[in-house]
């Protein structure tokens, strides 16, 4: 949006898009960073059940110029794409679409985000058991950029649904050389795993607002000196993390993430560098407001 606050029919409009987007504090992010810029672009959120008219929406228009891509379609989305780089095709999940003149070009941003965030907490990744929960979109991201910028010992991959377990063990043993193993997400199974893990990474929605008493870890499964980090924004801490400092792990919030895949999408919408002091002001105002 211009500095005067009008919106005109030049204005560049970006967008986040998924089912539900209610929660989503992208709008007030981005739109305070495109402010503070005096950038002549607007931000708005889209719930979207169908993805492919959605995507038709977009190359039709002129003026949309971005998209961030949240649950549960930054698998599907791949298909509806010109252009993806190789590794993002590997990982089989994108966040963001840029629209250049019609050509729709997906990148991802969770993964390089996520990797921020635990080296910025001072995570050790380099030989420790990373467990993590979930193997949907996210996961997919974060595990491909782990396997592929870290020397971990192990990955360890858990999730309810078989299916999209086996399609990211079998996509990671085939593109990267790290050492995956995979389990169902189970109660026995999950406190094996848990005891045997350094770095423990919650992918699953599980604790998101309006879920917030719910936990994937049970406490007493947590020991003192692991690393927890919940992908989960909404609320700032989550019930996970609100017990893993209680167990005295190291934790690392959501948000962390957040603000670092947010920075990296804004930079390509705009091709200027990021207020990054801007976008985590708000971001942190909303949650604790």
């Amino acid at each position: 949006m211009r500095a005067d606050g009008n919106i005109s029919p030049t204005t560049r409009l970006c967008a986040v898009i998924g089912n539900p987007v209610a929660h989503s504090l992208s709008p007030a992010l981005h739109n305070a960073a495109f402010n503070a810029l005096g950038l002549d672009f607007v931000y708005t959120a889209f719930r979207v059940e169908n993805l492919k008219s959605a995507i038709d929406g977009m190359r039709a228009l002129e003026n949309f110029r971005g998209l961030s891509v949240t649950i549960p379609h930054k698998i599907e989305i791949i298909s509806y794409l010109d252009q993806v780089s190789e590794l993002d095709r590997s990982i089989g999940s994108i966040n963001t679409v840029i629209n250049d003149n019609g050509c729709l070009a997906g990148v991802g941003t969770d993964g390089p985000g996520a990797l921020k965030a635990l080296l910025d907490a001072g995570v050790k990744l380099d030989g420790a058991r990373v467990l993590m929960l979930g193997a949907g979109g996210a996961a997919r991201a974060i595990a491909f950029t782990l396997a592929m910028k870290s020397s971990m010992a192990e990955l360890i991959l858990m999730d309810i649904n078989a299916e999209t377990l086996a399609g990211l063990t079998n996509a990671l043993r085939a593109g990267t050389s790290a050492k995956i193993t995979a389990a169902g997400l189970d109660e026995a199974s999950l406190a094996t795993a848990v005891g045997r893990a350094d770095v423990i990474i919650n992918c699953t929605p599980i604790g998101m607002h309006p879920r917030e008493d719910s936990s994937v870890v049970p406490a007493a499964l947590l020991r003192a000196g692991q690393a927890v980090f919940d992908i989960v924004y909404n609320p700032l801490e989550t019930k996970l993390l609100r017990e893993a400092k209680g167990s005295g792990c190291r934790v690392i919030s959501g948000v962390e993430m957040f603000i670092n895949q947010a920075v990296l999408q804004f930079e390509l919408f705009t091709g200027q560098s990021a207020p990054e002091d801007v976008m985590r002001r708000v971001v942190m105002e909303r949650l604790k407001g």
